[in-house]
């Protein structure tokens, strides 16, 4: 399996471990396979039996071996089967899925150590970042950001692991008391919390020019755990496929996902299980007051926003207005022209964005739009405080069942379209209540129950750096931890 760039008019193959290690590619684009694999209904028959029999783990490696063949699939199964056990997971399912209502599900994607649906890429990540390490006597430096889950997924994954540091800018004052406790509270020598004086999407900026400076790159060997990693993506198509079997009961039978989402990590992946064939039928975008995502699926205009004209919301997770993995399915939009898609998400964002019209002769506009809608499958729709409060309230009182603020967007967004769709809904749950005890208190006039495992974790000190919005003084940050730490 070949890996290239979204922005490589040459299609230059690169190796999964060098994609693995190396994060964004050094033009700017986003790793791709170079070809999808297929799903077949005998393979979908196959997986079937695979996870009634030996489980998610079991799964996960069989779907990992289709887009890896530079580590051996008897290492592709320990790791996975490191990644998914119940010493990690409280569910034995890993991810259970339940029936919400008359048509719509919840898939559980919180079972993990921090109690968001991250840690389902992150633990495979962590395995098999270190296994490639210690196979190639390296060290590496990871570089992420964080609107709230990803960063203690990525420290809790990686956390202790020979090799690896890893460096997560946060935020300063946007996330929730608990999200910055799980965070902060960690005092492991590999792990450094930064938290940047601006909003999530300055953090992905910083991150992104780091990323840039070629030779600083290189010789302080950065890397990537946040979604602009391939292997993430990777890891989450694992869930909508066992996901889909758990729902149906035959290949015949289609299935729709409404997925919370800002950064357009988690639905691509879904992107990704249907171009490979799983019969998805609808992937639904469900956005919070940070609407851009909605925006170009209603309107066709892809609009960027500032960092003042982000809105802190009570389902910050989603405060994002760049969505990142967005420039994959663009790619994929346009028949996988590299040109235009370095053109549209480097010149075009730069100057304030673009419309499906600015895709000129290579698709056409109207064509664009008919392919997202009837071929990818797309709709979209917007949540609100208001919203996320009274759904959490709703489905509290009505169906037993306690949700966090980003998956009731996507519970209000799924009961908003379900006139549009003909199939079951699967909302993928993004994180466990008790991350935002505030505006579970707001609905249900009610703190969360604080899960066992996290008993404590309020009072625990804090270890974070506050540094201004600047790539520079980041970099100057990690040059100093590195010479100082030995990992």
């Amino acid at each position: 399996m070949d890996y290239i760039s979204t922005r490589d008019p040459h299609a230059t193959p690169q190796a999964f471990t060098d994609i693995l290690l190396g994060g964004l590619s050094p033009d700017g684009g986003l790793y791709m396979p170079a070809v999808y694999p297929t799903i077949s209904p005998e393979l979908l028959d196959e997986w079937r039996a695979l996870l009634a029999a030996e489980g998610y783990a079991a799964l996960a490696a069989e779907v990992v071996k289709l887009f890896v063949d530079d580590i051996p699939p008897a290492i592709v199964e320990k790791l996975t089967a490191q990644a998914y056990t119940t010493e990690k997971f409280a569910s034995e399912e890993i991810v259970p899925v339940t029936e919400l209502e008359d048509g719509l599900w919840l898939a559980h994607l919180s079972e993990g150590p921090t109690a968001a649906f991250k840690d389902m890429a992150m633990q495979l990540l962590g395995e098999l970042f270190e296994f490639e390490l210690t196979r190639r006597g390296e060290e590496i430096n990871i570089l992420g950001a964080t609107s709230g889950d990803t960063g203690s997924s990525a420290e809790y994954a990686m956390r202790g692991r020979d090799n690896i540091r890893v460096f997560m800018l946060t935020p300063g004052g946007r996330m929730t008391p608990f999200q910055q406790a799980q965070m902060f509270g960690l005092d492991d020598p590999n792990i450094f919390n930064i938290a940047l004086d601006g909003v999530f999407d300055d953090c992905q900026d910083v991150v992104k020019e780091v990323n840039g400076d070629a030779p600083f790159k290189a010789k302080y060997r950065i890397g990537a755990v946040n979604s602009i990693n391939w292997a993430r993506l990777l890891a989450q198509t694992v869930y909508y496929i066992s996901s889909y079997i758990k729902v149906t009961e035959t290949n015949d039978e289609q299935v729709s996902f409404c997925v919370p989402t800002g950064n357009f990590g988690d639905i691509c992946a879904g992107h990704i299980a249907k171009q490979m064939g799983l019969p998805i039928d609808r992937l639904i975008v469900a956005t919070n007051e940070n609407d851009v995502l909605h925006e170009f699926f209603t309107t066709g205009e892809y609009r960027p926003r500032s960092a003042a004209e982000t809105h802190a919301t009570s389902s910050p997770s989603m405060d994002i207005s760049k969505a990142s993995n967005f420039e994959r399915f663009i790619f994929d939009v346009t028949g996988r022209d590299a040109k235009v898609t370095g053109k549209l998400f480097g010149a075009k964002v730069k100057e304030g964005g673009f419309n499906l019209d600015d895709f000129g002769g290579t698709v056409g506009g109207d064509d664009v739009r008919a392919r997202i809608s009837e071929e990818f499958g797309f709709l979209s729709g917007k949540s609100t405080h208001a919203d996320r409060v009274a759904t959490i309230k709703d489905t509290h009182e009505r169906n037993g069942v306690l949700i966090d603020p980003h998956t009731a967007d996507g519970v209000f967004v799924a009961r908003g379209v379900a006139d549009q769709v003909t199939t079951p809904i699967v909302v993928l749950e993004t994180a466990l209540p008790v991350k935002f005890a505030d505006t579970i208190v707001e609905a249900i006039g009610e703190a969360p129950a604080i899960p066992e495992r996290f008993a404590g974790i309020m009072d625990a000190e804090r270890h974070v750096a506050d540094l201004p919005n600047d790539a520079k003084a980041v970099q100057a940050f990690i040059v100093d931890a590195i010479e100082n730490t030995d990992v």
